[in-house]
């Protein structure tokens, strides 16, 4: 169930220069498990305000319910298995790592390129909606447009090259405000609550399993699967923070638990709130849904006005949160030789400063040329659901092959739980093909260029030094010691 290769440890090797490592070191210690609860909650925090809706375009009310409660159990049992194997593995390649441990380079890179997808692809789509508020909103004049992208990598990405701690402090005080308007928002909203506005989408009679409460048929349900990801998008990112952490082994499985809690709180208080106030067709194909909820009658009112500005608020927190984890999973697939090593170097302030840079161009040129922000997140959730599955399949692998590694954090359940990860994530997967197809197929291509490169060149220059390899090399020595 390996996908490790047969190259020995030392042809993967190339030699670097003794203080290779030193000139890729981050800044230890500076995150405690409440900022990182904060940076798992602003990782999704934006797609409460917008994106969710959609589904009920796909699934009606009870498909998107349906579906967003099976990827609420995916994302579960994804993140049990996440924090046993940050316990493990506690290093900045995140999943990557973990795949790296289990599955072999090949493995690792693939799950590192899924992951990398997702995270340079979703600040790039969000910038494109900040663009969309700050001209809604009439900030300054301003229209949604190639400059005011650039003002956000800009300002964005110079406060995370400012320090790791500087930035996850913004963060945290960003995504609270946002959290605290979405209780607020719950509480307006279900003063104008009727049940009867929940089933109001109309039925297509033709759908196979079609009623009041799944208008489109039982394949609704699967067709929303992406969309019932959105509330929860983002949160396995919290192990990319290991090394920047206080006591990782503690730290990360406590911080990534709590940041599953607060969502689903959240999921279920505003998927409710805002379709029961204003009506499922009502804000099926609103930008902006929430504050439609509380503008029955299309007349802006004072708390219309404060979510629509905590929704930019939102919007903020995942994309500068998302932008730091896209530079950690670069960072680690650099400095272990797996991509460019130059794109690892850090600065005198222990930022990953081209880890930083490149993806930002990237997502930046991407929002200027096209424009398409649905487009590119249907990229990013077909990537996020790769790594689903390699990640979660690591955590099995790994129970079944080393059952005696030692671990901090146990995993409910074990293999099973990982088990029902792993399937809901291939269902997840598929479903992206009904919704985008297009996209899906970008993705595929973008896919193909990365192993082809990794296939080529990277495997035979990959780094024994690097944390991950290190822990590989460690693995197989322990294993050849156990067949002698």
């Amino acid at each position: 169930m390996s996908l490790e290769s047969t190259e020995p440890s030392k042809a993967r090797a190339s030699e670097e220069p003794d203080d290779y490592l030193e000139r890729r070191a981050l800044r230890r210690g500076n995150a405690g498990w409440v900022l990182l609860t904060g940076l798992g909650v602003a990782y999704v925090v934006s797609g409460d305000f917008s994106g969710w809706n959609s589904g009920l375009k796909e699934g009606g009310f009870g498909g998107l319910g349906i579906a967003m409660a099976l990827m609420g159990v995916m994302y579960a049992c994804m993140v049990f298995s996440l924090a046993e194997l940050s316990s493990v593995l506690p290093t900045a390649g995140g999943g990557y790592g973990f795949a790296r441990r289990a599955l072999g380079p090949w493995g690792g890179f693939l799950t590192g390129t899924a992951i990398l997808i997702e995270y340079i692809l979703a600040p790039a789509a969000i910038v494109i909606f900040i663009g969309d508020y700050v001209e809604s909103l009439e900030l300054f004049g301003l229209e949604s447009g190639w400059p005011v992208y650039l003002a956000c990598f800009v300002l964005f990405i110079g406060i995370h090259l400012w320090g790791v701690g500087e930035a996850l402090r913004f963060s945290f005080v960003v995504t609270g405000i946002a959290v605290a308007a979405l209780l607020v928002f719950a509480v307006g909203a279900f003063m104008d609550f009727d049940t009867s506005h929940l089933n109001d989408i109309k039925v297509d009679n033709d759908a196979f399993g079609s009623n009041s409460w799944l208008p489109l048929g039982l394949l609704g349900i699967w067709a929303a699967f992406p969309f019932g990801m959105w509330f929860f998008l983002g949160v396995e990112g919290v192990p990319l923070a290991a090394e920047e952490t206080k006591d990782p082994a503690r730290t990360l499985p406590r911080a990534i638990r709590w940041s599953l809690c607060i969502l689903v709180g959240l999921a279920l208080l505003t998927f409710f709130a805002s379709a029961g106030a204003r009506g499922s067709a009502a804000i099926q194909d609103t930008g902006n849904p929430l504050v439609d909820a509380l503008q029955p009658n299309g007349e802006a009112t004072g708390l219309s006005r404060v979510i629509n500005y905590a929704g930019l608020a939102g919007l903020v927190a995942s994309f500068f949160s998302l932008i730091y984890a896209g530079s950690r999973q670069l960072f680690a697939l650099s400095r272990a030789g797996y991509l460019p090593r130059f794109l690892s170097l850090t600065s005198s302030r222990k930022a990953p400063y081209l880890g930083l840079l490149v993806p930002g161009a990237i997502g930046f040129a991407l929002a200027a040329a096209t424009g398409d922000g649905a487009r590119m997140l249907n990229v990013a959730v077909f990537g996020a659901t790769i790594s689903y599955a390699l990640m979660s399949l690591s955590h099995i692998v790994l129970r079944r092959r080393e059952p005696n590694l030692p671990r901090p954090y146990r995993t409910p359940g074990g293999i099973l739980t990982s088990s029902v990860a792993l399937v809901l994530s291939c269902a997840a997967l598929v479903a992206t093909f009904l919704v985008d197809v297009t996209a899906a197929f970008i993705a595929l291509g973008v896919y193909v260029v990365a192993l082809a490169y990794f296939g080529l060149y990277s495997r035979k220059h990959l780094v024994a030094r690097a944390p991950e390899e290190e822990f590989a090399a460690l693995a197989e020595a322990e294993a050849e010691l156990e067949r002698g």
